[in-house]
């Protein structure tokens, strides 16, 4: 089992930053891939950025050159650097973890708490 620890949601003004973290913990061994989503009242959930080992990234359009994610894998813990924020930005981000299956075990995904952003003027 992995378990997840968000951190750093807040209330910024258009135009802030934000950089949120997610520490893992348990069995940490042999993650592939570790990422950000984000729920909107009303929405579905959807992908903001991930991170996959070794060392590939992918972000969902509206982020695009405003958000960076890094995983420092040593510390078993990913990062979300969020500039330029826009009301649009204002959800719950969710961390997220992933181990791809293997001939002899399972793809397993987990999920964190989540933690508020808020955007607003």
């Amino acid at each position: 089992q992995v378990h997840l620890l968000e951190s750093g949601g807040g209330f910024r003004q258009p135009g802030g930053s934000l950089r949120l973290s997610c520490a893992a913990s348990g069995s940490t061994w042999g993650l592939n891939a570790m990422g950000w989503y984000r729920q909107a009242p009303g929405n579905q959930r959807e992908l903001v950025a991930i991170a996959t080992n070794p060392g590939g990234t992918n972000y969902a359009d509206s982020v695009k050159g405003r958000f960076t994610i890094s995983w420092d894998e040593a510390n078993n813990t990913v990062y979300l650097q969020m500039d330029t924020l826009e009301p649009e930005d204002t959800a719950v981000y969710y961390c997220h973890a992933q181990r791809w299956a293997t001939p002899l075990t399972n793809a397993a995904n987990y999920w964190g708490q989540g933690t508020q952003v808020t955007v607003s003027s």
